[in-house]
């Protein structure tokens, strides 16, 4: 689900079913491998949280690793010895426990620091915001608890780019950005499939899309009617789009196993970066010393 990376891009930090994973690159500086990679990012820690549903995940300059538990419904760090240490939950939700009651998704970063989170709806009932899915949505200021943008559907992604707070409307496909006076949601562009992970690339986004689940989860919305409109169906891969007037220059499909996207990390420093896998026999021979691969 969650994916992050470090300033200098030699981590990435990957949230799975019941951990986080940090994977550092082991390849020297300025080298290429035979294979053309000029990373390779090898697991390296990890730790066990259980079952929190994690969802968006950012490294503050302080070093510290924040993420969205979605199940327990707050914002949380790692702590050792624990699951999570919780730092802040909306003021609506009354109790940590594990009963997604408000579905908190999205984390933006700011200064550094954790500032916005979305969340689909206000509720505070084992898994109430799923009633709420067309108009519940909406982006709360954590060092505040002000509302600052509501009425919207299934949020996802808030990223703070360029003094602008973007994010994806994922019930209605359109990604756009916070009108901080009026506080409200302003699209520019429609995108076909169900927006989830967002990254930004100079004067561009590239956003993930993903096809709907065959449950209620992502049927009954907007985006249903939207994709019928534009005679398409949601397509799996990444989507550029270009932030100064909202179009769509470039796109990769992903078919096959794959099927639905979370998270998009932009690696300005590398080209072809490889990732070696928990389960492969690579990782057993994957050996360091001094920064220096073996």
């Amino acid at each position: 689900m969650g994916l992050c990376a470090n300033k200098k891009q030699d981590s990435l930090y990957l949230s799975s079913l019941w951990q986080i994973w940090r994977l550092d690159d082991i390849l020297a500086k300025n080298k290429i491998t035979k294979d053309g990679f000029d990373a390779i990012y090898r697991p390296s820690q990890s730790w066990t949280t259980g079952d929190l549903d994690i969802h968006d995940m950012h490294l503050g300059d302080d070093g510290q690793l924040y993420f969205i538990n979605c199940l327990y419904g707050c914002l949380a760090t790692l702590s050792e010895g624990d699951s999570f240490k919780p730092l802040w939950k909306p003021p609506f939700i009354s109790r940590l426990v594990p009963e997604d009651r408000c579905h908190l998704n999205g984390l933006a970063m700011r200064d550094g620091k954790p500032k916005y989170v979305t969340c689909i709806s206000d509720t505070d009932i084992n898994d109430g915001w799923r009633e709420h899915r067309r108009n519940g949505g909406m982006v709360i200021d954590i060092d505040t608890n002000e509302v600052v943008c509501t009425g919207l559907s299934m949020p996802h992604s808030p990223r703070w780019y360029r003094d602008t707070l973007y994010l994806h409307n994922s019930g209605t496909g359109e990604f756009g950005y916070v009108n901080f006076e009026k506080k409200e949601f302003v699209a520019l562009c429609f995108c076909p499939g169900y927006l989830r992970g967002l990254t930004f690339v100079g004067d561009f986004a590239v956003a993930g899309l993903s096809e709907p689940r065959h449950n209620k989860l992502f049927t009954g919305l907007d985006l249903d009617d939207k994709l019928k409109e534009h005679i398409v169906q949601a397509r799996c891969g990444l989507q550029v789009i270009d932030l100064r007037d909202g179009s769509l220059p470039h796109r990769l499909n992903i078919g096959g196993l794959i099927s639905e996207l979370y998270d998009v990390v932009a690696l300005p420093n590398r080209s072809a970066p490889y990732v070696i896998g928990t389960h492969e026999g690579e990782v057993h021979r994957a050996i360091t010393i001094n920064n220096r691969r073996l």
